[in-house]
C-alpha cells in the first residue's frame, strides 16, 4: 500500500509569511520525498475552501506549484487533486500536464473533475455551465487528453471544443500517458468516466471505510458495464486533516482549520490505514494541519509508512 501526502493549504504558522512560503513548501516536498511518501498532491483552487479557512487565505496555482516541487524533489509523484475542467482549456491543460511529466522525469498523475466551486469562478470571470455540461465539457476534455498522449497528429470535433492538429511535442514520458485519476463520488457518470477513460478514482474517507468500499462496490459494476477490468483502476482515498503524533495530540503550531484535525498515534494511524487496505485501497492519501512544522513527518517516515508499506490491497497478489 502507498501513502500520499496533499498540501491545500499554504498558510504556515510560524514560518514567516508569504515570503518565506516557497522555502517552507520546498521543505515540505523534501522532507515527503525523503520520508518515503510515495506522492505528494496540491489543490486546483485560486480560493481556499471553506473547511480550511476564509477564501483569501494563500492559494498557489497548481501545475506552478507542482512544477516546484518538481524542482526540488527526486523520486515523489506529483499530481494536482484535482484540476476542474473549467479552469483551462483542454488542450492546453494537456500541454501544461505534460510539460511535468517531462521536467520531472515521468513522476506525474493527471487528477481532473468536473469542478464545484462556484464562487472563486465568480470571482475571477471564469464561465461557471451547468452541471451537465461540465460533465459534457470533462468527458471532451479526457477524450482530447487521450488523443494528444496518443501521438495522433489529427483533428478534434467536439460539441464544445475543435482542434485542428493535436500535435504533442515532447510527449509524456510516461507511456501511453501520465496516470489519469478522475475525482468524485457520483456512481453514475463519474465511475462511468473512471472505467472508461481513467487509471485512477479518488475517494473521500469522511464517511467512513463502508462507505468507500461501498463506493468500490459501485465502481466494479460500471467497469463490468464498460468491459474494463476493475484490477485496472488504482483505488486511492483521501483523508482530511489527519494528525499523527507519538500521544495522538495536536501541536499548538498545527495549522488552524475551521474543521478540527482528527488526531491519531501511530499505532491507531497504522490500524486505519490497514482497514483501507483490506478494502482494496491501493494509495492513500492525506492531508495534515502539521506538515508545515519541521520534523512533523518523521513519524510518517519511521513509524507509519514502513508498517503501512507491507500491506497488500485487497485484490492484489
Amino acid at each position: 500500500m502507498k501513502i500520499g501526502l496533499q498540501m491545500p493549504y499554504f498558510t504556515y504558522p510560524g514560518s514567516g509569511g508569504q515570503e518565506k512560503l516557497g522555502e517552507t513548501f520546498g521543505r515540505i516536498a523534501q522532507d515527503a520525498d525523503n520520508g518515503g511518501f510515495y506522492s505528494l498532491w496540491v489543490m486546483d483552487h485560486y480560493f481556499q475552501l471553506a473547511g480550511f479557512g476564509p477564501p483569501e487565505l494563500e492559494m498557489m496555482e497548481a501545475y506552478s506549484t507542482l512544477s516546484f516541487a518538481a524542482g526540488v524533489t527526486k523520486k515523489i509523484k506529483l499530481g494536482p487533486l484535482v484540476v476542474g475542467v473549467t479552469y483551462r482549456h483542454p488542450s492546453i491543460l494537456v500541454k501544461t500536464a505534460t510539460t511535468l511529466d517531462v521536467l520531472s522525469g515521468g513522476r506525474s498523475y493527471f487528477g481532473v473533475g468536473a469542478a464545484w466551486f462556484e464562487r472563486e469562478h465568480l470571482g475571477l470571470g471564469v464561465p461557471f455551465p451547468p452541471l451537465k455540461e461540465r460533465f459534457e465539457r470533462l468527458e471532451e476534455m479526457l477524450q482530447i487528453a487521450h488523443q494528444m498522449w496518443s501521438g495522433e497528429r489529427g483533428k478534434f470535433d467536439g460539441q464544445y471544443h475543435h482542434l485542428a492538429e493535436t500535435i504533442n511535442s515532447p510527449n509524456s514520458v510516461q507511456r501511453p500517458h501520465p496516470p489519469i485519476m478522475i475525482g468524485g463520488t457520483g456512481e453514475q457518470k463519474t465511475f462511468k468516466f473512471i472505467a472508461k477513460y481513467a487509471d485512477a478514482c479518488n475517494i473521500f474517507t469522511r464517511d467512513g471505510v463502508e462507505y468507500v468500499k461501498n463506493k468500490y462496490d459501485a465502481l466494479r459494476q460500471r467497469c463490468e458495464e464498460e468491459g474494463r477490468p476493475y484490477e485496472e483502476i488504482e483505488k486511492t482515498t483521501l483523508t482530511s486533516n489527519l494528525v499523527v503524533s507519538k500521544d495522538g495530540s495536536v501541536p499548538d503550531e498545527a495549522f488552524k482549520a475551521v474543521t478540527p484535525p482528527e488526531a491519531m498515534s501511530p499505532a491507531q494511524a497504522i490500524e486505519f490505514f490497514h482497514q483501507l487496505a483490506e478494502i482494496g485501497t491501493d494509495h492513500a492519501i492525506f492531508n495534515s494541519a502539521v506538515a508545515h512544522i519541521p520534523g512533523a513527518l518523521d513519524i510518517w517516515a519511521n513509524e507509519v509508512i514502513p508498517a503501512v508499506e507491507k500491506f497488500v490491497p485487497a485484490g492484489r497478489s
